[in-house]
């Protein structure tokens, strides 16, 4: 076995521990091609913040969009302009803060539950595969959950503190940034969720001692001083922003099924199962030892002696209030519950009796998952398209090897005693498998998703793009019709003319009505004989194209055909 630093024997990952693990968390950065849609959407938009020195009012291929705020183009932005834009660029703060929550959730469990419940918290997020694949995507989600989890325990540490402490203010005003931060990732549903949970706890526990000690009077001002000067400014150069933003993209959506995400109501308990697969026994457990928390009175507070405070109690309402919201929102999304992930591997971990069996029975689920994925990916590649690319064969079996390799790294200590009783919780062998664990798992899951990239049809514009670049003439006009493939501008460097399509990008549309391009004015322009590239939808090229069309197919994917006027 190799030997770790002292620190991370002793239950404290050391620094070493972390770097590990994080060049683990960041390995396929710069491999995997940007997804369609999302990836693509959130690799652009920063791309056009910083080419056009606005960063006040986001555009996504040049139009105006305001479906979410601006925290992450700022910080994409912010990266292009330091290192440049690249597939690893636009990705990094996404999959940074996801990396993050993972010391949030050991430092916080550690201090108030011991050494060995902060590795079994750190190991069951870092095993997690929902946690995992939505982690190593470019979407808010991950921002989101960095900060709504920072500002939940945050909160949850301030309680532990005397009332009117130094320590418990610090504590509230941290918390009180990190959900202002959190409303600037991805908006407004940061009150209804962290708020709804201290209603909902509050009222369980007939205890509003809670809610006389949020220091609203210093909190509230910051929070305002940090989330608010962005929708103040914005507003003021955009009439229709407000109306847009607050009543469309957030009431809107969770009323009716105007964005067409519309599933049942159960949408979210199979990906919630998957998401805690490799210690849902650990879990459930978990679930009724968390609830009876027996919690602590906080020091010199008379008037909660007789109302324990119960953070895990606290963290299991947060994870009800987040699934129930979400489940009977109108539009719903598989990320949208990825906040629940950190809370539930505390409350895990803070119950768990043994982190090292718990590692075990992870490691075992997590190989049995990987492999039964990967084969199922490969099958599916045969029946569908009647061969297996040599790529996605070779990162499954590197995805299968590794989390084989994770297995072995748990047991083998095992299997050499023979029969030995089981190290103890806080021993060092506890910490050696959560690390092999940990770090193999993220790979896997990693290198799953490049399988996935890998087989067709495709998930990206990447190379398509690569194969016509260069026949692309300087200064040509481009147009996509018939629909708006997300990952072609950010992989062109350029926006492109929309015809017959609007899409997301309806309401830039509408805000610049003269942008509009319907097939006949298209087709004016096509046949006027200036340099153009097309990227049309196969079946709207088809038509034209009978229609008598000229032009020169260039490339072509599953999605899109790539025409020269040339």
């Amino acid at each position: 076995m190799v030997k770790l630093p002292a620190r991370w024997c002793r239950g404290s990952p050391g620094w070493l521990a972390w770097v590990i693990l994080a060049l683990a968390w960041g390995a396929t950065l710069s491999v995997r091609p940007l997804f369609d849609p999302d990836e693509g959407r959130y690799a652009e938009i920063p791309r056009e913040m910083l080419v056009s020195g606005d960063w006040v009012t986001p555009r996504f291929n040049d139009l105006k969009y305001f479906e979410k705020p601006p925290l992450q183009y700022w910080a994409t932005a912010a990266v292009y302009k330091a290192v440049g834009v690249s597939e690893w660029s636009s990705r990094l703060w996404s999959v940074a803060a996801a990396f993050g929550c993972l010391p949030l959730v050991y430092a916080w469990t550690r201090r108030r539950y011991g050494k060995a419940a902060g590795v079994a918290a750190l190991t069951a997020l870092a095993v997690s595969p929902f946690f995992g694949v939505v982690g190593h995507l470019n979407l808010l989600d991950s921002g989101l959950t960095f900060w709504l989890t920072a500002a939940v325990l945050s909160f949850l540490a301030a309680q532990d503190c005397p009332p009117g402490s130094v320590d418990e203010r610090r504590w509230m005003l941290l918390a009180w940034g990190a959900a202002a931060l959190a409303v600037l990732a991805k908006g407004i549903v940061v009150g209804v969720l962290a708020g709804g949970a201290l209603l909902v706890y509050s009222v369980i526990e007939r205890d509003s001692g809670v809610w006389k000690r949020l220091q609203v009077l210093r909190g509230l001002p910051l929070f305002a001083a940090v989330a608010a000067p962005w929708f103040i400014v914005v507003s003021r150069r955009n009439p229709g922003f407000a109306q847009f933003f607050f009543v469309h993209e957030h009431f809107a959506r969770f009323l009716t099924t105007v964005h067409q995400r519309v599933e049942p109501w159960w949408f979210f308990l199979p990906l919630l199962l998957l998401a805690v697969l490799p210690w849902l026994a650990a879990c459930v457990r978990s679930l009724r030892a968390g609830w009876r928390d027996a919690g602590a009175a906080v020091a010199g507070n008379i008037a909660t002696a007789a109302r324990p405070w119960r953070p895990l109690r606290f963290l299991l309402v947060y994870c009800a209030v987040t699934l129930l919201f979400f489940s009977a929102s109108g539009s719903k999304l598989a990320p949208y519950i990825l906040p629940m992930l950190p809370a539930l591997a505390i409350v895990t971990g803070a119950t768990c009796k043994s982190p090292l069996q718990l590692t075990r029975v992870a490691a075992r689920t997590v190989a049995a998952l990987v492999i039964f994925i990967g084969v199922g990916l490969l099958i599916y590649s045969a029946r569908r398209n009647n061969f297996i690319p040599h790529e996605a064969s070779a990162w499954v079996a590197a995805a299968a090897a590794l989390s084989i390799l994770g297995v072995l790294w748990v047991e083998l200590p095992r299997w050499v005693h023979r029969g030995t009783a089981a190290v103890p919780a806080h021993d060092a062998a506890a910490y050696r498998a959560a690390l092999g664990a940990a770090v193999t798992t993220i790979l896997a899951w990693q290198f799953l998703l490049c399988a996935y990239g890998a087989t067709p049809p495709a998930r990206s514009a990447r190379d398509l793009v690569q194969s016509v670049r260069g026949q692309i003439p300087a200064g040509a006009s481009l147009y996509s019709v018939g629909q708006y493939r997300e990952t072609i501008s950010p992989y062109l460097g350029r926006t492109l003319q929309l015809v017959a399509f609007e899409g997301e990008l309806h309401f830039g549309l509408d805000a610049e009505p003269q942008r509009r391009m319907n097939l006949d004015q298209f087709t004016q322009h096509w046949r006027a004989g200036a340099p153009a590239v097309a990227f049309f939808d196969p079946g709207v090229w088809d038509r034209l194209r009978r229609a008598g069309l000229p032009g020169r197919v260039i490339g072509a994917d599953d999605d899109t055909v790539a025409v020269s006027r040339l």
